[in-house]
């Protein structure tokens, strides 16, 4: 098992930047992939952000695409989201997810096995 925190969620401006960080524990040695999804007021819940542990590569939502980067902390078993020029459309809770299997389809829910409890972030206008 994995247990999942998300933590740095908040109320901010439109424009301002906010960090959210995902700590992980328990069995990460079994993690080949970390996510962010988020799940606004009315809406389901969308992809945001993933890494891939082997290539760290990253991978983005076309709506947080440029303003959005997701980065990974090894020592402390840590995934990181830095947001950019946020907007009031960002506005949602935030999710952190992690998968045990390779898989090149790293933008859908189902593949995932571990998730966060989530962390609120509003943005205002």
């Amino acid at each position: 098992q994995v247990q999942l925190v998300e933590s740095g969620g908040g109320l901010v401006q439109a424009g301002d930047s906010l960090r959210l960080s995902c700590a992980a524990s328990g069995r990460t040695f079994t993690v080949e992939g970390m996510a962010w999804f988020r799940q606004g007021p009315g809406k389901e819940r969308e992809f945001v952000a993933a890494i891939t542990w082997n290539t760290n590569s990253t991978y983005y939502g076309d709506s947080v695409k440029g303003r959005f980067t997701i980065s990974r902390d090894n020592a402390k078993n840590t995934v990181n989201l830095e947001m950019n020029s946020l907007k009031p459309e960002d506005t949602a809770v935030y999710y952190c997810a992690a998968r045990w299997r390779p898989t090149l389809i790293v933008r859908s829910r189902s593949v995932y096995d571990y998730w966060g409890q989530g962390t609120q972030v509003t943005v205002s206008s």
